[in-house]
């Protein structure tokens, strides 16, 4: 079963499109590779530490900490005003494509890159600093705290859920997650695309009780997120996954801490509006 991350849908991170779940037996993606006690046999083959829990949280924690490193430094030195603020927004979408492009030179690489992934932090820390700074300023000041809050919430509450198996992670669960994100990312796209073309509002999905429905949603789609992440970096632990793979792993996590993010921000700078 692959993620729906496209950070972990790769090898290491998928299982056989035969397992389902939990129970299934599941095939051992690093046979071969360097992990699993069945190479410890062959004296030829190249032994790799394998990855644990550990190297996870180090390696999230400098992730994400470089995510609100940059993002602090870009509210500090990029102060958003009335007569810069198309400046202010052409820096964070500079720095939004940049990361994006970032992270699709990682997820298409064979093999983990610390740089790569940092740099990606990096970028995405000056959009989330500029987006946020302008949000603070003009649009619903003290919403930012709210949406941190919230948005560490959710990972607590989803983590809990997970490790006391109130969430099973099965190939059904998956296809559920994978249509709704489907959905969901046409919906938005097609939203975008009618505001481009001068369509007013688009779908509506910006503001008033549709808006924040549909920013709802998508913590909601975060939250799941995070689900198939945890078990994806479960299964890795189990295979006996490579020690840097686990940059994937905080990669992925960080990428879906940012969604969550975002649209917790959407949901209560609508609220605040509206009231």
């Amino acid at each position: 079963m692959k993620s729906s991350n496209p950070i972990f849908s790769r090898r290491g991170f998928d299982r056989p499109a035969g397992a389902g779940s939990a129970g299934d037996h599941l095939v051992n993606p690093y046979a071969g590779v360097g992990g699993s006690s069945l190479l410890k046999e062959s004296p030829t083959v190249r032994m790799t530490t394998p990855m644990t829990m550990d190297d996870v949280i180090v390696r999230t924690a400098a992730t994400l900490g470089t995510v609100v490193l940059t993002a602090a430094l870009s509210w500090v030195l990029l102060p958003v005003d009335q007569d810069a603020l198309g400046r202010s927004y052409g820096i964070a979408v500079t720095a939004a494509v940049t990361a994006f492009v970032l992270s699709l030179v990682q997820t298409f690489k064979r093999t983990p890159s610390p740089a790569l992934i940092l740099g990606y932090a990096a970028f995405e820390g000056v959009f989330l600093g500029v987006i946020s700074d302008t949000t603070s300023t003009y649009v619903a000041p003290g919403v930012i705290v709210q949406a941190v809050l919230g948005t560490f919430a959710v990972f607590t509450g989803v983590l809990i859920a997970y490790r006391m198996r109130w969430i099973r992670v099965t190939r059904r669960f998956f296809g559920f997650v994978l249509a709704s994100a489907t959905g969901f990312l046409l919906l938005t796209a097609v939203d975008l695309l009618l505001s481009a073309l001068g369509a007013g509002n688009g779908l509506g999905l910006g503001s008033g009780g549709l808006g924040v429905a549909f920013g709802v949603a998508g913590v909601l789609l975060g939250a799941c997120f995070l689900a198939l992440d945890f078990k994806q970096v479960e299964d890795a632990i189990a295979y006996g996954a490579p020690r840097e793979e686990s940059w994937l792993a905080a990669f992925g996590l960080t990428a879906t801490l940012v969604w969550i993010y975002l649209e917790a921000l959407r949901v209560l700078t609508i609220l605040r509006d509206d009231s």
